[in-house]
């Protein structure tokens, strides 16, 4: 056959999938076929050849009937995989469609949904499509004259500041697809503004939303188990159930969260977390903390500094003071719109009253000038602390021990635990600093994760600068001031009974 009775087929086919998705894309790729990366697959999981018969089906029952249609899952159940068929079907099959794609943040739109798609359209069986249709970094597109701004789905990053990027998809009389790949963390003024722009009449409009359902708040569970469920098509997938998940890993996860722990709902069953699950500190852990009093420290316990340094102008620089279970007994120092040679000269004057055993300074952004000053002063102890350094294995719960992606998560998961038993100061902006971040995982999908700064400010919350800094106190272990006599070797002797827990009781009642 020649190029132009090719062209001329695939065309035809095409038309034939209009109202199609699971024929399209058991069409489209090689699927079988020996010599390429689909030669072990026999096409779409379960749940994908149930949500495309679905859609085909409401498409050819009533094409202008609006598609409302939401997908919570466990991880790794072939989310982008779905996304990108829809992507490609929508465009390839009906002239002039118009789309946007969005994800909860940039990163994940430019570095998972659209390389997804790429290695879709690299799999696509016939050259022709590829050649009817330009994939590049943020678009899909008509290589068609004359169309390749009304025949196009483009991916978007959503902003607060950017809604009207989603305002305006109309198209009326053709087709328009919307798509939300992890959509638990869009916030709700997106959808709205979304919701509000696809109302065109005798037009083809599909609006699909994807996601672990990690919040139990928000637009996304609200179209699965909330007051829009019932103007959307739902379900909820568990990982479990998916052929190409990985079960080993599964079940690991479910023998160290424990099967009814968020960890399990979020990430395996697709469940939504109960109340307040993502967030990485509870407010009751806190609001118990700020109850206590000071607590009495042990002779041995160092004293540590914490410095976070402010970043922006919004932002302020904090001083964190904490010895044992107790940061509440001496004050913390706070500065507004100072530099960095007035903090600095500031801590020293600090360092000098309290002589602390370690100051630990977030050596991001100004803290590098922070940390110069202080050994130019000569101020003993000082550490530099990394935060997207490399995280290590700590203490999540009793007998749990988790992974963490960086130096700020391991930190602050110490800090979490140490909650639990510690005083900190009775303040507001301290709990809601601590309260505020929530945490996912890693690209290993076992390291916890925090919540970045900026997306904390994306979500109308201010940088946890008081946070951060009684964090920056757990950064290394600190040597005790005075070791307790029954780890001193010069008292072991058989003729010396050492009592391991006289030093709560004082100096004098050790031995007897």
């Amino acid at each position: 056959m020649t190029p132009t009775e090719i062209r001329r087929e695939v065309i035809g086919d095409l038309a034939r999938f209009t109202h199609d998705p699971l024929g399209f894309v058991l069409w489209a790729f090689p699927w079988g076929v020996e010599g390429t990366s689909l030669a072990s697959e026999d096409g779409p999981d379960a749940w994908q050849r149930d949500q495309l018969s679905a859609i085909g089906a409401s498409l050819r029952a009533d094409p202008f009937s609006v598609i409302q249609d939401a997908t919570a899952s466990g991880h790794g159940i072939g989310k982008s995989c779905e996304v990108s068929w829809l992507i490609l079907w929508a465009i390839m099959t009906r002239e002039d469609t118009r789309g946007v794609v969005t994800a909860n943040t940039d990163t994940q739109l430019r570095t998972k949904t659209w390389p997804e798609l790429a290695k879709w359209y690299g799999l696509l069986q016939f050259d022709v499509l590829r050649d009817m249709f330009a994939l590049e970094a943020t678009s899909i597109h008509s290589t068609e004259a004359g169309h390749d701004r009304t025949w196009r789905i483009d991916a978007i990053p959503w902003s607060e500041r950017n809604t009207e990027a989603f305002a305006g998809l109309h198209n009326a009389g053709k087709r328009v697809i919307l798509l939300f790949d992890e959509a638990s963390a869009i916030i709700d003024p997106i959808w709205d503004t979304a919701s509000g722009g696809l109302t065109d009449a005798n037009t083809e409009i599909l609006w699909l939303a994807y996601g672990n359902p990690t919040r139990n708040t928000g637009r996304f569970r609200e179209t699965i188990a909330g007051r829009f469920r019932n103007q959307w098509t739902h379900r909820q997938v568990d990982g479990r159930h998916v052929k190409r998940t990985n079960k080993a890993l599964l079940q690991t996860w479910i023998d160290t969260y424990g099967e009814d722990s968020d960890f399990v709902r979020v990430r395996v069953k697709g469940q939504f977390p109960r109340a307040g699950s993502t967030q990485f500190i509870s407010s009751e852990l806190v609001q118990q903390a700020r109850k206590r009093e000071a607590i009495d420290p042990l002779r041995s316990d160092p004293l540590i500094f914490g410095v976070d340094i402010a970043r922006f102008g919004d932002d302020h620089s904090t001083l964190a003071i904490r010895r044992g279970r107790d940061a509440r007994g001496i004050e913390w120092k706070r500065w507004h719109g100072a530099d960095t040679m007035q903090v600095a000269g500031d801590i020293a004057l600090e360092a000098r009253r309290w002589n602390p055993e370690a100051i630990f300074v977030d050596v991001g952004a100004m803290g590098a000038g922070v940390i110069d000053r202080l050994r130019q002063l000569q101020v003993q102890n000082v550490f530099e602390v990394n935060f997207g350094g490399k995280g290590r294995e700590v203490d999540w719960a009793t007998g749990v021990r988790v992974k963490t992606t960086n130096k700020r998560a391991e930190i602050w998961t110490k800090m979490r635990g140490w909650l639990a038993s510690g005083a900190i100061p009775d303040d507001d902006d301290l709990e809601a600093d601590l309260t505020g971040p929530e945490y996912g995982y890693g690209p290993d999908q076992v390291s916890i994760q925090l919540e970045r700064k900026k997306d904390m400010k994306a979500r109308g919350l201010s940088s946890p600068d008081d946070g951060d800094a009684l964090a920056l106190t757990f950064s290394e272990m600190v040597m005790p001031v005075d070791v307790p006599g029954y780890l001193n070797p010069d008292n072991f002797h058989p003729k010396i009974n050492v009592d391991r827990y006289a030093e709560l009781d004082g100096p004098d009642a050790r031995y007897h």
